[in-house]
């Protein structure tokens, strides 16, 4: 593993880094908008005082910062690996360039010493999985990774209910940002509740560091609403995903190629309205991402908001061990 020079001063000197993963622009968004909105999210970083970390696989070197080049390098080849965690030695081995996915960013993140990963939207449980077991690494990845990750939910076309029950199994906190109702990507509410809230970047470094304080190995997720006035139409989104079930069991498209097609369907089935939105979750999740950071940094302050019908409760005020 590579980790960049700009990334390995920043963490030695206690300044905010935050993770950014690849797949978003080597198999997400369309060229030129993938290399655009990658630099972009640097940019806004940098802006704000935060180091970003973009993560991905060059020439068989799972690198922890990746240069504009090797961004722009990744963003313009053609048949690059998408990247999980299982994926990782292979691509390695072979000398492979790859987009990192949630898992393999996640864990590389954790490696290198990041506390905050920001990213669009997370895998989780598919539709069916109780015949096909079919669900994402991210899960058990995030089961075991101390990381925090920002995101607006799973993507919409899994599973949710099913996704959050796995989440409490696994021990993981699913924490909105000032919202309880949790967010369902290209919509501010997916029709779930979630137990609890926090309502300000200092608020959700003071949950961090209690799960520091514990060694818990688990991730931290932050659920971060899309802008309601920027979301998709619930009730349209609704129709859009029943054709796309529809049309996928009927190509017989199932496992690893089934997240692909599905979005690719949203986003013809919109006029690309659909991308919009991707691209406005995700600059909301690196604001929120550069926030959370400087709060680590400085030590975080504030109190945490108790589930439904409880009490807010203070979190101890010591430094993270």
């Amino acid at each position: 593993m590579e980790v960049s020079e700009e990334v390995a001063r920043a963490l030695a000197a206690g300044r905010p880094v935050v993770a950014l993963e690849s797949t978003i622009f080597t198999h997400g968004l369309p060229r030129p908008r993938n290399l655009a909105v990658a630099l972009e999210a640097e940019e806004r970083l940098r802006a704000v005082g935060v180091v970003p970390a973009t993560i991905g696989v060059h020439a068989g070197v799972p690198t922890v910062g990746l240069s504009t080049e090797q961004i722009t390098e990744l963003s313009t080849t053609d048949g690059l690996e998408k990247v999980s965690l299982r994926d990782l030695p292979v691509v390695a081995a072979f000398g492979r360039h790859g987009g990192t996915t949630v898992a393999a960013t996640a864990f590389l993140a954790h490696r290198a010493g990041i506390r905050v990963f920001a990213t669009g939207g997370l895998g989780g449980v598919h539709f069916g999985a109780s015949e096909s077991f079919d669900e994402s690494a991210d899960i058990t990845t995030l089961a075991a990774t101390p990381v925090t990750v920002i995101s607006a939910g799973v993507k919409s076309i899994l599973d949710i209910r099913a996704t959050l029950e796995r989440f409490e199994t696994h021990n993981v906190p699913v924490i909105g940002y000032r919202t309880r109702k949790y967010p369902g990507f290209y919509v501010t509410d997916s029709g779930h509740e979630i137990n609890f809230s926090v309502e300000s970047p200092e608020q959700a470094a003071r949950v961090i560091e209690a799960r520091d304080r514990l060694a818990l190995p688990q991730a931290v997720l932050i659920a971060n609403p899309v802008d309601p006035g920027k979301q998709l139409p619930p009730e349209e989104l609704d129709g859009i995903l029943t054709r796309a079930r529809a049309e996928a069991e009927r190509q017989g498209v199932t496992g690893k190629a089934s997240t692909p097609f599905l979005l690719d369907f949203i986003r013809r089935d919109t006029g690309g309205r659909s991308l919009e939105v991707n691209v406005e979750v995700y600059r909301g999740n690196v604001r929120l991402g550069g926030e959370i950071a400087t709060a680590l940094a400085a030590g975080g302050a504030g109190g945490m908001a108790a589930g439904a019908g409880g009490t807010a409760s203070a979190v101890p005020t010591e430094t993270g061990a």
